[in-house]
Order: C-alpha cells, then sequence, then structure tokens
C-alpha cells in the first residue's frame, strides 16, 4: 500500500495553518470572549456547583465607629444618612391602604422624563381613578453633580416640587457611584413614612410600567399574602467584572468572590412588604461600598435570607418588542426615555385585550411571541418562556 506523502503534508499544513489562525483569534479577542463567555462559566459553575458560599464577611459589616464607608462621591462620607433636603412626609396617610410605593430613580435635570411619566403610567389620578388601585408613585433625586450648575438645578427642582409635590432628595451627588446610597435612601424613606405598603417597587426613570398589568399582578398576589417576595428580571451566578475600563469595575479588595449572589436587574423590580422592612434593617449593619447598586440589593438580600423570583414580563436592560400580544401581558420594558408617550397609548388601547381573547387568538398570540421573543441573540428582555405563559 502507498502512502501519498505530499497529500499528509498539505494536510498537516492546512492544520497548523487552521490552528494558528485559532489561536490568533482567540488572543484577539480573549478580552470579549474572556468577559463573556469564560468568566460567566467560572462563575456560574462556582456558585451552584463547587460552592454555595453567603457572600458576606466582614467586609460588608459597618466599621467600628458604626459608620458606612464612603461611596463614590458623597458629600459627606462619614454619616449613614443623608439629609433629606425634600421629603413628602405626608404622602402615605397612616390609614392609606397603599398597594404599591413605586420609587422612579431619577436625576435633577430629567424634568422630561418625570413629566412623561407623570402623564402615563405614573398618573395616580388614572390608577386610583381606571384601576381602583392606591399606587403612590415618589422620585427619588441626589444633587446636580456639577456644582456649577447645582444652584439653579435645586431651584428647578424645587419649583417642580412645589407643583406635583413627589419628589424625594437627599443631599448627595447624583452620580452612578451613588446609586448605592440612593437605594439606602428609598429603603429608608419606605421604613419612615410609607411602613404599611403591601408592595415596593423600585424603577429607573426611562422604565415603561403597563400599570394595568402591574395592579392586576399585584392584587392575584395580595389575595395569596405572599411573603419573602422578590420579583423581577434575575440575574444568577453573574461575575464581577474586573476590567478597569468599565463602567462596572469592581477590585477583588471591594469584592472577593468570583460572582455575585442572584439579583434582580435594577431597572425595576418588586419586593412584598415584609420583605422591605428586613431589607432596610439589612442595610443598617451591611456596608454600603457597593456603588452597584442591585448587587448590593442582593447582599443585603442574601443577609436576610430572601431570594429573588424571575417573572419572564419584568424586562431586562433591554427594551421589550412591540406587539399587541405582547403588550397584553408586559409588566416593565426598560429605555424608554422618549417614546413612554406613545407606548402607553398603545398598549393601553382597549383593542388589544379584545385582540388577545378567545382560543384562536391565543394561538395566534402564542405564535407571535414564539417568533419574537425566542430569538438568540435578544438579551434581558422576555425569554422564550414568554411564549408559552
Amino acid at each position: 500500500m502507498f502512502v501519498n506523502l505530499r497529500r499528509i503534508h498539505k494536510i498537516q499544513i492546512a492544520r497548523l495553518l487552521t490552528t494558528a489562525l485559532v489561536l490568533c483569534v482567540v488572543m484577539v479577542c480573549w478580552e470579549d470572549l474572556d468577559h463573556h463567555v469564560v468568566s460567566h462559566v467560572r462563575s456560574y459553575s462556582y456558585r451552584y456547583l463547587v460552592n454555595n458560599y453567603n457572600f458576606l464577611n466582614s467586609t460588608y459589616t459597618l466599621d467600628t465607629d458604626g459608620h458606612r464607608r464612603s461611596i463614590g462621591n458623597s458629600l459627606d462620607s462619614s454619616s449613614p444618612l443623608y439629609p433629606y433636603l425634600i421629603s413628602q412626609s405626608d404622602k402615605c396617610d397612616s390609614s392609606d391602604d397603599v398597594l404599591l410605593l413605586l420609587f422612579v430613580k431619577s436625576a435633577p435635570q430629567n424634568f422630561d422624563r418625570r413629566n412623561n411619566i407623570r402623564e402615563t403610567w405614573g398618573n395616580e389620578d388614572y390608577i386610583r381613578q381606571k384601576l381602583n388601585a392606591n399606587v403612590k408613585v415618589v422620585f427619588v433625586l441626589g444633587v446636580h453633580p456639577d456644582i456649577s450648575e447645582r444652584k439653579q438645578s435645586q431651584r428647578l427642582v424645587e419649583s417642580e416640587n412645589r407643583i406635583h409635590k413627589d419628589i424625594i432628595q437627599q443631599n448627595f451627588m447624583d452620580t452612578f457611584h451613588n446609586l448605592t446610597t440612593k437605594l439606602i435612601m428609598q429603603f429608608d424613606w419606605a421604613a419612615k413614612y410609607c411602613a404599611k405598603a403591601k408592595f415596593v417597587m423600585s424603577a429607573d426613570d426611562d422604565i415603561f410600567v403597563h400599570m394595568p398589568n402591574m395592579v392586576r399582578y399585584l392584587n392575584g398576589l395580595e389575595e395569596k399574602h405572599v411573603e419573602n417576595f422578590w420579583v423581577g428580571h434575575v440575574h444568577r451566578g453573574a461575575p464581577p467584572i474586573r476590567r478597569k475600563e468599565s463602567k462596572y469595575y469592581v477590585s477583588v479588595e471591594l469584592y472577593p468572590w468570583p460572582c455575585y449572589p442572584d439579583y434582580t436587574a435594577g431597572a425595576g423590580y418588586v419586593v412584598s412588604g415584609d420583605v422591605a422592612a428586613k431589607i432596610h434593617q439589612a442595610m443598617q449593619i451591611l456596608n454600603s461600598s457597593m456603588y452597584i447598586d442591585d448587587v448590593f440589593m442582593g447582599i443585603c438580600a442574601q443577609a436576610v435570607g430572601v431570594s429573588p423570583q424571575d417573572y419572564v414580563f419584568f424586562s431586562g436592560e433591554a427594551i421589550t418588542r412591540y406587539h399587541p400580544c405582547i403588550y397584553a401581558e408586559m409588566i416593565t420594558s426598560h429605555g424608554h426615555a422618549d417614546d413612554v408617550k406613545e407606548l402607553w397609548k398603545e398598549a393601553t388601547d382597549p383593542e388589544v385585550e379584545e385582540m388577545t381573547k378567545g382560543f384562536l387568538s391565543s394561538l395566534y398570540c402564542t405564535t407571535v411571541k414564539a417568533a419574537l421573543l425566542c430569538l438568540p441573540h435578544h438579551r434581558d428582555t422576555y425569554g422564550c418562556l414568554g411564549a408559552l405563559t
């Protein structure tokens, strides 16, 4: 039997070149590959297969003087709480039967976003009259981070509040690295002024909340008398980002573990009233140096034994698909800075409910949702499970 040496030589060269090409691509793209694949596989495996740890040690307790460590660019890093500049202490009357206390995280300069919310899904009069529900909507702010603009910005915020009486503000700089400060502010205010609220929600000011569906959903939960309840778009086994150029960079010194506890996307999530009280208590004893607020929420929840529940129609960091079959079940959608009014008009159109009634309509919507949601490149929005819900 004869062996074609020339053919073997060519095959070996082809294999060598292919291997070299693959190695080159891996080397060039390693940072993205590590961020999106390797680190997630490593952290997820460690979290659920190797060691189910509790994510807490002395790093996450208060300093010996009883103060939280500084967070970002805080105005006063020695104080565990910042003074209120604006507060709505009578927003929730003690006799009010509040279904939902909804905090909207906003920046001082985002006047248009707040007004759009007031005119659409955050309109308390509409919710009370049309949905027969008592929902309190408040906007939580720090102060303008630019000292040259702060005085004028503050005058505008105070003027806005005199008209709408729905702004809560503390004296810290409103920056990304102070989001945990804003989270603490929310649960502190809830404990002081609206402790009887059945549910508490935290949301960004570019989120869309389908309030009729939200009220229907929460009424169903209230009938079941749910406790230890925390729902949203859940991130499981997510790794800390160690690349210093990233906005979400977290050092090993700040957070030594290879993955975060389970947490919900900060864009919008809901907790039951008893969980809000427990989280508030945890925040009194845990170090708030973790400036990624949704991760800090996960740490606090881990400390009090509360686990997040995933509900498919809570969006993550992405915009949901536009279609009446989606509107019929949507709860939240993220990334709506400019189209809130248009989406509100479309999503709450009475024809949406009519279009989705009956067996044939249900079958049609299942097909449509499968086509819209079961796409692998769509991340952080409704998952494929939504097609079957």
